[in-house]
């Protein structure tokens, strides 16, 4: 039997840790090695790439494997592929994804959870390779890879969420899962817990989804602006 995973202790905390320390890291290789940079983005790729069927074969051992453990459909599995695609080939639609679902969703399920066993436990490291792993891929690429989101990211990034939850929510319908948590929250205590009931909290996430993309997006037009200010005036 596998410990109870405790929150925001030891483990959680070195998690954390250690993510920040990736992101340092492969910064810096960037900047100064970028040859072992483009080894260890390329790792970082296929770790991503490989969570969902390291997971699938994980339940299937330990007899959790269900619709909702075996597909991988949940907002941090997108987020993972997406991170996985954009490392390997900076598309930049695929940078978007990453960027916007990892900081606006994914970056929720690093900080809280929805976890129940604790380290060593197998589903434990797949859970923090992905959900860290995005975390990290989601600032590497719009920084240290200068795929920063385009112009007009804000409502093409609402847009593509409405149309994965549209899927997801026919897909829950159809196998009874819980896929983007549309049918239930998360039994970890997240933000879902203060946007009210079923089904009045989905429509909450809908608005906090384009207050999130709009702030994650700020930076980059503010940047754009002053840039664009400067070319003017020196004209």
């Amino acid at each position: 039997m596998s410990a109870p995973f405790q929150a925001f202790g030891s483990t959680h905390l070195t998690v954390l840790a250690l993510c920040a320390v990736a992101l340092m890291f492969l910064a810096g290789l960037r900047r100064w090695q970028p040859g072992a940079a483009q080894v260890a983005e390329r790792v970082l790729a296929l770790m991503l790439l490989m969570t969902w069927p390291m997971a699938t074969v994980s339940h299937w051992r330990l007899g959790t494997l269900s619709w909702d453990t075996g597909l991988p459909l949940h907002f941090c599995d997108v987020a993972g592929i997406a991170g996985g695609i954009a490392l390997l080939t900076r598309n930049r639609l695929a940078a978007e994804i990453v960027y916007f679902f990892g900081l606006a969703g994914t970056l929720q399920g690093l900080i809280t959870p929805n976890l129940a066993v604790d380290f060593p436990d197998a589903r434990f490291l797949v859970f923090f390779v992905l959900h860290g792993g995005v975390v990290v891929t989601a600032l590497h690429v719009v920084t240290a890879l200068k795929c920063p989101p385009r112009a007009w990211a804000v409502p093409r990034m609402v847009g593509l969420t409405l149309g994965y939850a549209l899927v997801v929510g026919g897909v829950n319908a159809a196998l009874n899962s819980n896929f983007a948590f549309l049918c239930r929250k998360p039994e970890q205590a997240s933000l879902m817990d203060v946007l009210g009931p079923w089904p009045w909290y989905i429509g909450s996430l809908v608005v906090l989804c384009g207050i999130f993309y709009s702030v994650l997006y700020a930076p980059f037009f503010i940047a754009r602006r002053v840039r664009a200010q400067g070319e003017v005036s020196e004209g």
